[in-house]
């Protein structure tokens, strides 16, 4: 905090600040950290494209069971793609 205060460039937010501040969706971070478009994880994870774009604009939020498998993508990306290759039914 000391550090953040001293530099007039990183000046930590104000409450006010938090509270108005948008976020970033967390869907859109992962899909970023794994190099893809929108269509690339909506491909490759069987969801559907308007359902990224709901999540990364803010219009929609995952439900419970999407929020299941987004984390069960965060830990295991390539196995979880994996999984449904293997397995094509399950994708649909």
């Amino acid at each position: 905090m000391a550090a953040a205060k001293s530099d007039p460039d990183a000046q930590p937010y104000t409450a006010e600040q938090l509270k108005n501040a948008r976020r970033v969706p967390r869907v859109k971070t992962m899909r970023r950290a794994l190099g893809l478009t929108q269509e690339e994880f909506a491909a490759r994870y069987a969801i559907p494209l308007g359902t990224i774009r709901g999540w990364e604009q803010g219009v929609t939020e995952p439900d419970a069971t999407a929020k299941a498998y987004l984390r069960a993508i965060a830990g295991d990306a390539e196995g979880v793609a994996k999984a449904l290759t293997a397995h094509p039914a399950a994708a649909e």
